[in-house]
């Protein structure tokens, strides 16, 4: 088993990701979901975050080769950002969702140059929207942005085509359906759960 495998596992087992169908959460959009990620949590696991931090790495080297600036959105994407810039001797900036209100009014923490090819980092892909809202800041500032890397997705249809609207690539650690199976294996759902599971991924808005 190599190790992106057990990374679903290792996130279940931390508890940064809860899969829970009969018993949903609420997110804030109201939205009812039977699982809930907190990437957040693998920054208190250094065995976790290290084999994130490999996976992502290698996936800046395998798909985004020419990477210049590591960019790390606010506030879940920076400290990864900042463990990849690390390992890979790279700059890193941060993109806060709106700009400062005193001082400077800054968006963007740190510095590049015009032109510079930059990669953002991002915890977790549901509709896309504030990692591609941080993509367009990027893109405003001067920057070539290359693409996205991310620890998880939600794989919803929603998100994949706001990707594809703008032609914004994306690559993930692990996904909802590695998760589901990783939580299957481990008995902490049970088979009868993964109809309700899909259903919840191809149609999450009408889901209950």
């Amino acid at each position: 088993m190599t190790e992106n495998q057990t990374i679903p596992q290792e996130l279940l087992r931390i508890g940064a990701v809860n899969i829970r169908p009969k018993q949903p959460y609420t997110w804030t959009s109201g939205l009812k979901s039977p699982i809930y990620c907190d990437n957040r949590l693998t920054m208190s696991f250094p065995e976790v975050r290290n084999q994130i931090i490999n996976a992502l790495v290698n996936m800046i080297k395998t798909y985004y080769p020419d990477t210049e600036v590591i960019a790390g959105t606010a506030t879940a994407g920076i400290p990864h950002a900042a463990w990849v810039a690390d390992r890979l001797n790279l700059p890193m900036v941060y993109i806060r969702s709106e700009a400062k209100k005193h001082g400077t009014g800054k968006q963007i923490e740190g510095t590049f140059e015009p032109g510079a090819k930059l990669v953002v980092i991002e915890d977790l892909i549901s509709t896309g929207q504030s990692v591609i809202d941080a993509v367009n800041i990027a893109k405003t500032e001067g920057a070539d942005v290359l693409g996205v890397a991310a620890i998880f997705t939600y794989e919803l249809s929603l998100g994949q085509s706001a990707f594809d609207d703008l032609n914004i690539e994306f690559h993930t650690v692990t996904t909802y359906t590695s998760l589901v199976q990783a939580a299957l294996q481990s008995s902490m759902i049970e088979e009868e759960d993964l109809d309700a599971l899909e259903k919840w991924k191809n149609s999450p808005e009408s889901w209950s």
